[in-house]
């Protein structure tokens, strides 16, 4: 099994709120952007909530988020995993980013949310130790997760529990 890598993260250095996935899913890896797979409703709650037409080109939605104030990353630096679920994550794997520097480089965000469990779950076991008193004092939240393999929960209850990213 080979490692994989994250992106780089979108973001403004006025940016107020930081969106964290996990790790991208392999339709992503493959196309080299953010939320890829169709069925991945986050540019869908994105145009809802902020008018970023999930139609556009990708560097346009990416355009869009940097307007908005908003930064999107992933927990993980890397790991090995088979397919695209985060269950299916080599834990022993995991290599998280380094969020001190960014949150250092990113002074306005006060806001992070995590795009599901596994991001929420990476970041409180393997981030949260390394960061500062003050990177500790902001607001985290954990949101229902934006992939396609959490269609139990009907899409207008995603989006209404999604609308606090908006600055």
């Amino acid at each position: 099994m080979r490692t994989i890598h994250s992106f780089a993260p979108i973001s403004d250095p006025h940016a107020k709120v930081l969106i964290l996935g996990s790790m991208p899913g392999r339709m992503s890896l493959e196309q080299g952007q953010y939320y890829a797979h169709p069925r991945n409703v986050f540019w869908k709650i994105v145009d809802d909530l902020t008018a970023i037409d999930q139609t556009r080109p990708y560097e346009a939605r990416v355009a869009g988020l940097r307007q908005k104030r908003i930064a999107v990353w992933d927990v993980l630096k890397a790991c090995t995993r088979p397919g695209s679920l985060d269950s299916a994550i080599n834990e022993s794997s995991i290599v998280p980013n380094d969020f001190e520097p960014f949150l250092s480089d990113h002074p306005a965000i006060s806001r992070i949310f995590f795009n599901g469990i596994k991001a929420d779950n990476a970041y409180r076991k393997h981030v949260w130790q390394t960061l500062s008193d003050r990177s500790k004092g902001l607001e985290y939240r954990r949101l229902p997760s934006t992939s396609p393999a959490n269609a139990a929960l009907p899409y207008p209850e995603k989006l209404a529990r999604w609308e606090v990213i908006v600055p």
